[in-house]
């Protein structure tokens, strides 16, 4: 360690910025940190609502030495705080990122990871301790994180103000990277992409738009599948909350509504939505333009992104994350068949589907027969059937994460991977999710296969072929490989697909024989 080592100064195309050197163990010599620097305006006053424009140059050397502020967004509520951190940063400038490096400067061409961060597109920030990129550096790869507007302010549909905004940060962000990262020691051509949850579905969305093309080699999608939101949803959320506050469903209407305000009124219609239970929510729309088809399609029935490498994959208890806080997983052992009848509506199956998962699973809940039910429809469908469509010349791995969290109850569940991947287990905000005293050897396992992906494309086992080969992280001791774990419920998912289906309404959703949809309300009101 160096006391006196002057700060890192890096031109970026707007501008020099001053970093710090960080220390620790595995990188004694520094690494180079760059925090809250701009990829754009700020996205208020005139650009509210619009898509993102570059940032005023600026003269001299900008100190990048702390995060810059968040999006604007509402808190998560007690049950769920209790396990996720999202920390805020007041201020206008809040698309940001930032930058670990090994080596600053032109002459490293090292590979780069760009992190696009989860939290059902209506929280997170790039500043989230679990994803401190200082361990990427330590192993030679440059991680960028960034900030991107989230809720309405990203993700609302609008009469006057064009769809996927939050979506278009991320493309000026990855068109950031392309034109600076050389400066900072990364190799443009060799940048991955990786996200989590709703950054997972982000990355489907930009692995089939027209203006990504070129902007990154692979990907990662964790727990997050590719996907488009029925416009019609976003339109009652969006109306939704003007009802409440009483003012036109535009966005010129919106943009003359006091942040706080905007944020509170998003977090009470959303309030009982969830993965699991469904309801109103944002998302990445069809907008003919920068999302021309819907992800999941174009990626398996037009090819689309085959000149990608990809990485996929799951937590095996995901829903527990959405059942265990606030007491309803208990809720929902109680309700017992019912709780049945509400997973088949949340996924439009026939009745066969619930009856032969209980046939499958005879030793899980009600609750947890629920939990798998919905993830399987909505999550390990969608990304099998990606694995399957891609051509044997164009590298896919699947793994699933298993290792239960040391909190009761929690199990595998969605985003306990998170601080392995970035190996950050001894943070506080990791520590929330997976307990203390978390397996640093698997901790090892799971961020050199990410290191190892990024750097050659192989993560470290069998491809995808015919026998679906899926690495399982659980025991730090174990390397094993599970072949077609999930087959006999892909088979009942695939023979379901061919059923007669008949729509109920003016709306999309579809059924067989009228499921049940009431129960979805009983699992909210459930005391």
């Amino acid at each position: 360690m160096t006391a006196d080592r002057p700060d890192p100064v890096v031109r970026t195309p707007y501008g020099d910025v001053r970093g710090r050197y960080a220390y620790g163990e595995g990188y004694e010599d520094g690494i180079a940190v760059f925090r809250g620097i701009p990829y754009a305006a700020p996205p208020f006053g005139p650009h509210r609502f619009r898509p993102p424009v570059p940032p005023e140059p600026w003269d001299g050397v900008r100190d990048a030495g702390a995060f810059g502020p968040t999006p604007p967004k509402p808190a998560y509520s007690e049950a769920f705080a209790r396990y996720l951190t999202d920390p805020v940063v007041a201020g206008d400038d809040c698309l940001n990122l930032n930058v670990w490096t090994p080596e600053p400067g032109p002459g490293a061409r090292l590979p780069v990871l760009v992190w696009i961060h989860g939290g059902a597109l209506t929280r997170g920030s790039s500043m989230i301790p679990v994803y401190d990129g200082s361990a990427f550096a330590r192993d030679g790869v440059v991680l960028v994180s960034l900030n991107y507007r989230l809720g309405v302010e990203g993700y609302g549909l609008f009469p006057d103000a064009p769809p996927n905004a939050g979506l278009r940060d991320q493309l000026a962000a990855l068109e950031w990277v392309r034109d600076s990262i050389t400066e900072f020691g990364g190799d443009p051509d060799r940048v991955t992409v990786f996200g989590q949850s709703a950054g997972a579905i982000s990355i489907g969305a930009l692995l089939v738009a027209p203006r990504a093309r070129g902007l990154f080699r692979r990907a990662v999608l964790q727990s997050g599948p590719p996907e488009a939101l029925d416009r019609d949803k976003v339109r009652r959320m969006v109306r939704r909350m003007a009802a409440r506050l009483k003012v036109p469903a535009t966005a010129a209407a919106f943009a003359d509504v006091d942040r706080a305000l905007l944020a509170e009124a998003q977090a009470e219609v959303g309030r009982l939505s969830s993965p699991v239970l469904g309801g109103p929510a944002f998302g990445i729309v069809v907008d003919g333009e920068l999302v021309p088809r819907d992800p999941l399609k174009a990626l398996v029935e037009d090819g689309a992104a085959h000149d990608v490498g990809l990485l996929l994959g799951w937590t095996r208890d995901e829903h527990r994350l959405w059942l265990v806080p606030g007491g309803l997983q208990e809720r929902l052992d109680r309700l017992g068949a019912v709780a049945l009848a509400g997973a088949r509506a949340r996924c439009h199956c026939g009745p066969e589907v619930p009856r032969r998962y209980r046939e499958l699973h005879p030793d899980l809940s009600p609750a947890d027969l629920a939990g798998r039910l919905v993830t399987d429809h909505l999550l390990r469908v969608p990304l099998h059937r990606v694995a399957d469509a891609r051509p044997a010349d164009a590298p896919t791995h699947v793994y699933e994460f298993a290792w239960p969290s040391n909190l009761p109850g929690l199990g595998a569940c969605h985003a306990l991977e998170l601080g392995f991947v970035f190996d950050t287990g001894d943070t506080a905000a990791s520590a929330k999710l997976a307990g203390e005293d978390t397996p640093r050897a698997l901790a090892t396992t799971l961020h050199d296969a990410w290191v190892r992906f990024a750097t050659h494309g192989d993560p470290g086992w069998t491809p995808w072929d015919a026998t679906h080969p899926v690495r399982v992280f659980d025991d730090p001791d174990d390397r094993r490989i599970a072949l077609g774990p999930y087959d006999r419920e892909l088979a009942l998912w695939a023979e379901d697909a061919q059923r007669p289906r008949r729509t109920q309404g003016t709306g999309t959703f579809t059924t067989s024989g009228g499921a049940p949809l009431p129960t979805l309300r009983r699992f909210r009101r459930a005391p």
